[in-house]
């Protein structure tokens, strides 16, 4: 059965509720002189979010039948990569953001320093429950979730892109060279996503192609999306600061295409997206609407 945009807001509100249970118990706030990070830590990773990541990862898993609690622990990884990569990018040195999530960003609930231990932390952290035996019993499953987490988070993934987002004037990037910065600031970590239920699954890489095509798209109208919100959105619905791109002179999606476009582009690339799953049944019915919501949201 088809699920319902009712049956996605209960898939949301369930992987919140995990993700929430999962730090509390793995962030309990020591008795000594760890405890500032400790609290840095469930600040940005316990409460608010969209947790879209973690939902992509379990979805995923569901098309291979992999049970749930492990499905759980490989979305708690790519939660604490993206935590981690917030709460970086809000730095004074990077974005400078003061709101995220609809609170004060870490560093400005506590300070610089703890602000970057506790990104530090977190990536640790990702790596450490990816490599731990009750995440998979095969230790090829582990190594290949290691590696293609690390890689999709450094500089081929994600920090490759946010390096390019901070060195590139609006000048310098044409629309291709915006596609490009966003599939490994945003994209590559989508990729993950899919890619680890597939992991899980046992499925070899080129039984993949399908759902990395899948995961391309939804990431390029994720971001397509992002830009129409920093334009067209609220603060307080977005809960970050908007209009920050076009005050930065920044060239997204959005400047080359305007809204229209754009939103049309966005569409365009869900309906495509939902295609690559045409092989799938009503195992793949969450992942469908997953890339329905990705381009209505509006926060």
């Amino acid at each position: 059965m088809a699920r319902g945009g009712g049956e996605l807001d209960q898939a949301l509100g369930r992987i919140a509720a995990d993700m929430d249970r999962a730090f509390d118990l793995l962030l309990p706030v020591p008795d000594d002189a760890r405890a500032r990070l400790y609290e840095a830590m469930r600040h940005a990773t316990i409460g608010g979010g969209k947790r879209l990541r973690p939902l992509l990862v379990c979805a995923a898993c569901d098309l291979f039948a992999v049970s749930r609690e492990a499905a759980l622990r490989v979305a708690t990884a790519i939660e604490c990569i993206h935590v981690y990569s917030l709460i970086h990018d809000d730095l004074p040195a990077m974005d400078d953001d003061d709101l995220r999530r609809g609170k004060p960003t870490v560093h400005k609930a506590f300070d610089e320093a703890t602000a970057i231990l506790a990104g530090d932390a977190l990536h640790a952290l990702a790596f450490e429950i990816l490599a731990d035996p009750a995440t998979h019993a095969d230790p090829f499953v582990r190594a290949e979730l290691c590696l293609e987490l690390a890689s999709a988070s450094g500089p081929a993934g994600m920090a490759g892109g946010q390096m390019m987002d901070l060195v590139a004037g609006a000048a310098d990037m044409d629309l291709a060279m915006v596609t490009r910065l966003q599939q490994l600031k945003t994209g590559a970590l989508f990729g993950f996503c899919l890619e680890a239920g597939a992991i899980m699954g046992r499925v070899p890489p080129e039984g993949r192609t399908r759902l990395r095509g899948y995961a391309r798209n939804i990431g390029l109208a994720f971001q397509i999306v992002d830009d129409l919100i920093d334009v067209e959105g609220s603060e307080e619905q977005a809960g970050k600061a908007v209009g920050k791109d076009e005050a930065a002179g920044k060239a997204t999606f959005v400047s080359h295409l305007g809204p229209e476009r754009a939103r049309e582009q966005a569409r365009m690339l869900v309906d495509q997206a939902v295609e690559y799953l045409h092989d799938h049944g009503p195992e793949a019915d969450l992942l469908r609407e997953v890339a329905r919501y990705i381009v209505d949201r509006d926060r």
